[in-house]
This record gives C-alpha cells, sequence and structure tokens, in this order.
C-alpha cells in the first residue's frame, strides 16, 4: 500500500508565493520521476514540473524561472516552491511519483489535489 500526502495550496495574491509538499508512504523501494501537474476546470491536466531521480529538473514554459521543483529522497517527499505566482496560475495541483515497491516494477502515483488560487 502507497499512500501520497499533499499539503501547502491556498489562497494568495497576485505576486505572492506558495510552497507544495507531497510526502509518500508505505511500501516503497525506490522512487524514481516526481512531477506537479496542475488541472483547471475545462481543460486537461498538465504537467508542471519534474525531477528525475538523478536531479534533472524541466519545467513548463508558463512557470520557468518562478517555480522550482526539490526532492528530498529521505523524506520521501517532493515541493513545488512557487514564486510571483499569477492569477493563470490557479488551479487544483497533483503530484505524481511514480514509485518501485520492488526493483523490477514501477508505478504511477498521484496524490489528492490541493487548490491553489491567486486572486486579488
Amino acid at each position: 500500500q502507497v499512500e501520497l500526502v499533499e499539503s501547502g495550496g491556498g489562497l494568495v495574491q497576485p505576486g505572492g508565493s506558495l510552497r507544495l509538499s507531497c510526502s509518500a508512504s508505505g511500501s516503497i523501494f525506490s522512487i524514481n520521476d516526481m512531477a506537479w501537474y496542475r488541472q483547471v476546470p475545462g481543460k486537461e491536466r498538465e504537467q508542471v514540473a519534474l525531477v528525475s531521480n538523478g536531479g534533472w529538473t524541466s519545467y513548463a514554459r508558463a512557470v520557468r524561472g518562478r517555480f522550482t521543483i526539490s526532492r528530498d529522497d529521505a523524506k520521501k517527499t517532493v515541493y513545488l516552491q512557487m514564486d510571483n505566482l499569477q492569477p493563470e496560475d490557479t488551479g487544483v495541483y497533483y503530484c505524481n511519483l511514480d514509485i518501485s515497491k520492488s526493483p523490477w516494477d514501477a508505478t504511477p502515483y498521484w496524490g489528492q489535489g490541493t487548490q491553489v488560487t491567486v486572486s486579488s
């Protein structure tokens, strides 16, 4: 059994900052890629940022330079530091972790989602 718990969403004014966290627990051998996605009503879920198990990162063009993804493997946690937030960043943010329960498998797991609202 694997469980992901997200935290850190909320309401913030334009130009403000938030930090999202997603922690995994359960029967985990290793965690491969860790990513954050965003979904707004009427649109498909889109990847915002990703960090590989080697530390390589990638970002959606819309957030590059404002968001920073990081991971703490000892804590089995991925973070998303969001700075200079804008109204278009509003949405439900989901973490996605590619988790291995053994050396021979890998399964993507989703967090429960956390609402981020950027509004004055």
